[in-house]
Parts: C-alpha cells; sequence; structure tokens
C-alpha cells in the first residue's frame, strides 16, 4: 500500500490524536515511506524527524514513575 508522503507526515501531526492501532498503522506507513529507495534524503529526514518526535511522546505518555519505555 503507497501511501502519500503528504499523507504520511500530516498523520504524523496528529498522531497522539488517535487511538492505538491507528498510531501504529501510521507509524507503518512512516516506516514504509522511509524504506523506499525513490525517497529523497530531505524528505525522508523530515519524515524520520516526525517520527522520532511522536515516538519520543509515546515515550513520556506511556511511561510512569520508574518506568521505561
Amino acid at each position: 500500500m503507497s501511501v502519500s508522503l503528504r499523507t504520511v507526515y500530516s498523520n504524523l501531526k496528529r498522531i497522539d490524536e488517535v487511538d492505538i492501532a491507528t498510531s501504529a498503522l501510521y507509524r507503518q506507513h512512516a516506516q514504509e515511506v522511509l524504506a523506499q529507495s525513490g525517497i529523497s534524503l530531505a524528505r525522508r529526514q523530515v519524515i524520520a524527524r516526525r517520527l522520532m518526535q511522536a515516538n519520543q511522546f509515546l515515550g513520556m505518555k506511556t511511561t510512569g514513575n520508574g518506568d521505561s519505555y
């Protein structure tokens, strides 16, 4: 399944507003985009940066005192 770069980035921007299953799907789409050889380095970096931010947010949101992600 091919998802446009614009859609992937848009989905990652609002990933914290969706349920867990949808969040996982958005992350999968981002990983698929990052794996495509035809995507420019600059665009990969933008998607990778946003995915990293989403993952950091998830880690802060799902961990408590003394927990690890």
